[in-house]
């Protein structure tokens, strides 16, 4: 697919980190497949990853951490 931020480069499956801040908790999830932007590297998360991405997250912040880091599991 072609990227829409730099609209010159071309996506391909890869893995990425993704980092979500809400309120003052910052949760860091590593190894989420994604498709990433050759040029800019610039990632798209389909639904079904990007629905488990938010339940890793809230399920981060019940711990009431200030900084959480995870690894993606399906």
């Amino acid at each position: 697919m072609k990227c829409t931020i730099c609209k010159t480069g071309e996506t391909s499956p890869g893995r990425v980190t993704v980092t979500l801040q809400r309120g003052e908790s910052i949760v860091v999830v590593k190894d989420v497949p994604a498709e990433v932007c050759d040029d800019c590297g610039e990632y798209y998360l389909n639904d079904a990853v990007a629905d488990r991405v938010y339940a890793l997250a809230d399920e981060a912040l019940e711990r009431h951490h200030e900084v959480e880091i995870v690894r993606y599991a399906a």
